[in-house]
């Protein structure tokens, strides 16, 4: 029984250290992939630690103008809530807590200084109605999406600093210096973590969300390109195809993006100039485009659902408006690609127009085709999905059309230089007898 119950112990530890031991791994493995994915994490937590650093150096060899005893705590606190992992964030944060600890801290300052002449009664109730008051609108104004996108943690910290100072019991003269002492070392929290965050390998969200938009061209023109050749394969039993195809699914990644752009959009608008980004950057423009990505993003993913190869038509049916559907596709993902390689070198090209005016060619060509009834006679069933891919194509037409005019926009309005180095090429479209387009050569 004794060495029954032994080895049954033995053998529960040797588990437990086995899946302690697991667990570990997992943890390194985990924290190994965070660096990987993106090593400016790395960075920033080095950041951080060097900030808590600076501040603690002012704690131990106290300097001659510093003489504010425990309040070090509140540079401390500062310097953890407002360094975050991009400038702008950093910025807005620290601008935000500053003047909403000053607007605070002497709004109540005053409060208090007028509710002393009531005495202890009157006092009571008047600090209570200014609270209620003040907190209640402060918190009402929240509810504003532009301050609340802008200066909704400057808000928090204001209610929070009027309602510590308001209702505080320190006597009015020590509670004026109090109040100084902590302003001050929030100031000096702030200073250090944003001079830390410019200073150190900064991570610029203006920057990254340029990058981001040009990307999410870069996806569907991808996606259009290929589209063709996917639809049109004369192969029947293709299954699995697609799903081998990392292209034909990346543009998934544009559809939940709406919340971040507008995040990244609010957070640049702190930013001070930095590299080719100048003062007062048309960062609402990217919005503007976003929204025009997700636009044909949405369209690209009701036309994906017709390269399962359960939803497609006969080869027969889809080889009528195989060479306007062909060359839509081709050209609109071309003209994306030009406005995408725009964002990339933020430089002017008139590349896309050309491109633009082909797949319009050809959405006509291909109306003209529709008019013309190709399918008589056929099942109307089968016709249906052959139909709403080219319904879909056409509308794909429009779409592209509006993100290279919104990138045009922004290249005009952020001074884009015009640049030779995008036109690899000329557009040739060739006219039949007829006077429609529907060849197009490219000389690369």
């Amino acid at each position: 029984m004794a060495l029954a119950a032994g080895a049954e112990a033995t053998g529960c530890t040797h588990t437990l250290m086995e899946k302690s031991w697991a667990k570990l791994v997992n943890l390194k493995n985990m924290v190994i992939k965070l660096g990987k994915d993106d090593p400016r994490r790395v960075i920033h937590s080095f950041k951080v630690g060097l900030a808590l650093v600076l501040i603690s150096i002012l704690q131990y060899f106290r300097p001659s103008f510093y003489a504010f005893g425990d309040n070090i705590m509140w540079a401390v606190l500062t310097v953890v809530l407002v360094l975050e992992f991009s400038v702008g964030a950093t910025l807005g944060k620290g601008l935000n807590r500053v003047l909403a600890t000053g607007f605070a801290g002497a709004l109540g300052v005053g409060i208090r200084r007028i509710t002393s002449f009531s005495g202890d009664k009157g006092k009571a109730v008047l600090t209570s109605t200014s609270v209620f008051f003040i907190a209640g609108t402060v918190t009402f104004m929240r509810f504003s999406p532009r301050l609340k996108a802008r200066y909704d943690y400057g808000l928090i910290i204001f209610i929070l600093t009027f309602c510590l100072v308001s209702l505080s019991d320190n006597p009015e003269n020590e509670l004026v210096e109090v109040a100084q002492e902590r302003l001050f070392m929030i100031i000096v929290g702030s200073c250090i973590a944003i001079v830390v965050c410019i200073c150190i390998c900064p991570v610029w969200i203006g920057q990254d969300l340029h990058h981001q938009i040009a990307a999410n061209i870069q996806k569907l023109a991808d996606f259009l390109e290929g589209f063709g050749d996917e639809y049109f394969n004369n192969v029947e039993n293709t299954t699995g195809a697609a799903g081998d195809k990392p292209f034909l699914h990346r543009y998934e990644s544009v559809l939940s993006s709406k919340s971040s752009e507008e995040t990244m959009a609010v957070l640049a608008r702190w930013e001070p100039c930095h590299g080719r980004f100048r003062f007062r950057h048309p960062w609402k423009q990217y919005i503007k485009i976003g929204n025009q990505i997700r636009l044909c993003a949405y369209k690209i993913k009701a036309l994906s659902v017709f390269l399962l190869p359960s939803e497609k038509t006969p080869y027969e049916l889809r080889s009528r408006i195989q060479e306007s559907c062909t060359n839509i596709s081709i050209e609109s993902g071309k003209a994306l690609k030009e406005s995408s390689l725009i964002l990339k070198h933020m430089a002017k090209s008139s590349m896309p127009n050309g491109h633009v005016a082909n797949a319009k060619a050809a959405a006509e060509s291909l109306k003209s085709v529709l008019r013309s009834n190709p399918w008589e006679g056929a099942d109307h069933l089968e016709i249906i999905a052959a139909a709403t891919v080219a319904s879909l194509l056409i509308d794909i037409v429009v779409l592209v059309e509006n993100i290279c005019e919104a990138v045009d926009e922004l290249a005009t309005l952020a001074n884009f230089v015009p640049s030779e180095l995008l036109h690899r090429g000329t557009v040739q479209p060739i006219s039949d007898h007829h006077g429609s387009v529907h060849i197009i050569s490219i000389a690369e």
